[in-house]
């Protein structure tokens, strides 16, 4: 009787995650860094925080979830307390401002960056894990640290590369829109709900237009709105002259009666007073009023701002692109103060990495130099392993990234692909002879060699030895620095 075979595990990776391989790690670092520089000019210093909190830190304020274990992925410690990994960065932000409140300087001032989760149904550009680098400013009740939050989010695009006019910071005031429901009559905490589906409402208004939000407020919109076809999203239920408030905001040529009630006019000054320091900061035009703007969180109290890319690209196929936010975020003076006796105000930013470096890969795809991988020492003689990896050593030494080859060195054809697939600048070839005389030869894979994938042996080697020259093992360093910084390929200082 025949044994069953085991059966093999499938290699599968969980929706709504992704690997990442060393071009996109190392342009993600390069973002970071630059990011991370502008965010230092201004005054903010580093913390991390760790991925997990405790449930009850988080509290109610979950991405558009209405329960605190739904929207994060969550487990019991051995005590039986809740744990859950962190969906934003600010939460925890909140729990150490709090935890540390006495010994820390006011405002607290810091900057923070690193992986979020959130549990919920993945999809296009819809991820459970990504990553986001924040800022906040902490203790500061005036919006001049609001409108301080907007002007660096333009520096920090522009010092990524994106030029002033290819993007907007637009900022509007969660009071403006609280004035507003409070004077349809959706003030109060019986119509939370109904508040949040407005504000959800007024969100698509860059997707939907002011057609799709006129559904969105009454009852409910179509997918297909010509066809009434695919999925339905269930409206606001206001009536007509309701709405006709609500849309006003979004569109400037209507007219109607303002609100008349503190909520509305305590976020209209403080957008005109955002709007006078950004203009006297030079910062006119990259930093917007827009009543279009809604956050999603719960927890903002104010102004509320987004970061949103207005330039258009082709994708692969040639169909236009248009980023829209990749970032966002606004003052959220009631968070901090769940923990302690008093309110603390506290405004912030985030950036979300992963979307942005998506938007710079197609901003700088033409232009972009390729990323090449390490020197290759190729093993020609076995028994001389321990003499390739001085020279490797004497490479890396220099700040020169270098490896030796370390599969089975039989088939040099196969060292030469090998390097051929690391995108190796260059080969560090050296048989007997070349040892005997003191020498290497070294092979320039950017100038072309493309012939080497085909060489199988010694033999061969020696008689084509294409796009190769020699060196003395004294001039190594030397000699392919000199072809590094012919290529203009980076590399690093000598190791102290």
């Amino acid at each position: 009787m025949a044994k069953d075979k085991p059966t093999k595990l499938k290699a599968r990776m969980p929706r709504g995650l992704a690997d990442r391989g060393p071009a996109e790690l190392a342009s993600t670092r390069a973002m970071l860094e630059t990011i991370r520089k502008v965010y230092e000019l201004y005054g903010f210093e580093a913390l991390e925080t760790p991925f997990i909190e405790y449930t009850d830190a988080l509290g109610k304020f979950l991405p558009d979830q209405d329960r605190p274990n739904e929207g994060v992925f969550s487990f019991q410690d051995d005590d039986e307390q809740w744990l859950s990994l962190r969906y934003d960065l600010t939460a925890p932000l909140a729990r150490h401002v709090a935890e540390n409140f006495d010994r820390l300087a006011k405002p607290f001032r810091s900057y923070r960056a690193g992986w979020v989760f959130r549990n919920e149904k993945p999809g296009p550009g819809r991820f459970r894990q990504f990553m986001q680098f924040d800022a906040d400013t902490v203790g500061a009740p005036t919006v001049a640290a609001d409108a301080e939050i907007c002007m660096m989010a333009a520096d920090t695009l522009e010092a990524l590369g994106i030029a002033r006019g290819d993007y907007v910071i637009k900022v509007n005031n969660r009071k403006v829109l609280d004035g507003v429901l409070e004077a349809i009559g959706l003030g109060g905490e019986e119509n939370a709900g109904r508040r949040l589906t407005v504000l959800r409402a007024i969100d698509k208004f860059d997707k939907v237009g002011i057609e799709g939000v006129r559904d969105l407020l009454g009852e409910g919109r179509w997918e297909n709105p010509a066809a009434k076809s695919g999925d339905f999203t269930k409206g606001a239920g206001l009536d007509e002259a309701q709405a006709a408030v609500v849309l006003s905001l979004l569109d400037r040529q209507a007219s109607y009666e303002k609100p008349a009630n503190e909520t509305y006019a305590a976020g209209l000054a403080e957008l005109d007073e955002i709007a006078a320091l950004v203009t006297a900061a030079g910062y006119e035009g990259r930093v917007k009023i827009d009543p279009s703007v809604v956050r999603g969180l719960e927890y903002y109290t104010g102004p509320v701002f987004e970061a949103e890319l207005t330039f258009e690209v082709k994708d692969e196929k040639g169909r236009p692109v248009r980023f829209g936010s990749v970032g966002g975020g606004g003052r959220y003076d009631g968070l901090v103060g769940r923990f302690r006796s008093e309110p603390v105000p506290a405004t912030g930013f985030s950036i979300g990495v992963s979307r942005l470096a998506s938007a710079l890969s197609y901003l700088k795809s033409a232009e972009a130099a390729p990323e090449y991988g390490p020197v290759v020492v190729v093993v020609m003689d076995r028994d001389q392993t321990a003499h390739y990896m001085g020279l490797v050593a004497t490479l890396r030494s220099a700040g020169i990234r270098a490896e030796m080859y370390l599969g089975n060195p039989k088939n040099l054809g196969n060292q030469f692909k090998y390097a051929d697939r690391r995108n190796s600048p260059c080969v560090v070839i050296q048989g007997s002879d070349e040892r005997a005389a003191g020498q290497v030869q070294i092979k320039d894979l950017i100038e072309g060699a493309k012939a080497a994938a085909a060489i199988t042996d010694n033999a061969e080697w020696r008689s084509s030895r294409p796009a190769q020259f020699a060196s003395s093992e004294a001039e190594l360093v030397e000699k392919v620095r000199e072809l590094l910084d012919h290529h203009g390929v980076p590399h690093g200082a000598a190791l102290s």
